[in-house]
């Protein structure tokens, strides 16, 4: 069994949600012992970064090189697909090549042989059905593309939560038996810190001052960065003395907030980008962190807060439930006065602090990397 996994996005250098996912699947399917015959080709556009790049027994890494910026997946990889096809073509966090449909009618008119790759997609979510005014037209149109393709041509769709396969199977009316739910995990140097001192030095190199609220994610419409300046504005009227943290990249709809944000001058910190070796200390020194959310297919920020021992306040939407259960304080996110009470039981509730740090910490351990693996490599051996 050969097995192709498009690696593009795993290979950035700067990775959110999905990129982290890619990788990582891919760094623990590499510890999984394989049967004789067994052999996986990562595909990338580029040379493969870092241990990305290191191969284990049964692994090589395939450069298809493509001088555009663009259309390397529809073009360069359906070409591949097309002459030198694996017995699985597994996509993680992009798309299926839309020519793979073609392949039987072209290899039959060019006289070659008719094999087919199996194909399976990771979707993660299909918040731009649900929420079109997050999302810029062309990506509305790219995205539809994308997943009504895999919704019917795809042999098996991966999804992190039970909300996403339910999210498909009535936007697109998919075969349920064709979607397999599969959590995701977290890095496992996201733990409870002990180190105050090295906490304090990473929060001074950020210029962010205790206490602090946390957000972790892309500063877009769909993730609510709106209502949660408009609730920590609420708190600062109400005599709350905290620093409000933004750790994430703009993403579309940051023009409307840029100038509020701004206004807040220090009160407001934003730090785009952070490693995540970085990251860590800041869930650490966190008073909470908030997820407000509107739609997440699963939301791995909830697990590396809870895996740092930081009480969480998230919007009780899409599979951010699913996922915390009961390691959180839920508030509806379009309701910005629960939001602002749900943080203000956080700061003045100690034993709800506690209890929810201590469930968190529990309920963490139901998440790995190894696990998601192990359950995606069953889904190809069940495949062929």
């Amino acid at each position: 069994m050969v097995i192709g996994i498009d690696a593009s996005r795993a290979n950035r250098p700067q990775k959110t949600g999905v990129e982290w996912y890619s990788y990582h699947l891919i760094q623990e399917l590499k510890k999984i012992p394989l049967s004789q015959g067994d052999k996986f080709i990562l595909y990338a556009p580029e040379k493969l970064k870092g241990d990305l790049g290191i191969m284990s027994a049964g692994w090589k890494a395939q450069i298809l090189s493509w001088p555009l910026k663009y259309f390397w997946t529809q073009i360069r990889l359906s070409w591949e697909m097309l002459i030198n096809p694996p017995d699985i073509l597994f996509v993680p966090a992009h798309c299926l090549p839309v020519f793979c449909r073609l392949s039987t009618l072209l290899k039959t008119a060019l006289s070659l042989p008719k094999g087919r790759a199996k194909k399976i997609m990771t979707i993660h979510d299909l918040g731009f059905k649900r929420f079109p005014k997050a999302y810029t037209f062309g990506q509305r149109i790219y995205y539809s593309m994308v997943h009504s393709f895999a919704a019917k041509y795809a042999d098996k769709i991966i999804t992190p939560s039970e909300f996403t396969k339910t999210e498909i199977i009535n936007l697109y009316k998919t075969d349920p038996n064709k979607i397999v739910v599969t959590p995701l995990g977290y890095n496992k140097y996201y733990n409870l810190i002990e180190d105050k001192n090295k906490t304090e030095e990473i929060l001074a190199k950020y210029q962010i001052k205790k206490p602090y609220l946390l957000f972790v994610g892309r500063l877009e419409k769909k993730k609510n960065i709106k209502g949660l300046i408009d609730a920590y504005q609420q708190l600062l009227k109400q005599k709350y003395s905290l620093q409000l943290v933004l750790a994430g990249n703009p993403g579309f709809g940051y023009q409307e907030v840029k100038s509020q944000i701004k206004s807040l001058g220090e009160n407001i910190r934003q730090i785009n980008y952070v490693e995540p070796k970085d990251l860590v200390y800041l869930y650490a020194g966190a008073e909470a962190f908030i997820f407000p959310s509107f739609y997440e297919g699963f939301g791995i920020p909830l697990l590396e807060a809870m895996a740092c021992g930081c009480p969480i306040v998230a919007s009780n939407q899409g599979s951010l439930p699913e996922v915390a259960q009961d390691a959180a304080l839920y508030f509806d996110p379009r309701n910005s006065l629960q939001m602002v009470e749900a943080i203000k039981r956080i700061i003045n509730e100690q034993d709800l602090r506690k209890e929810l740090i201590e469930k968190g910490l529990v309920r963490v351990k139901e998440f790995s990397w190894q696990k998601c693996a192990e359950k995606t490599f069953k889904i190809f051996k069940n495949i062929i």
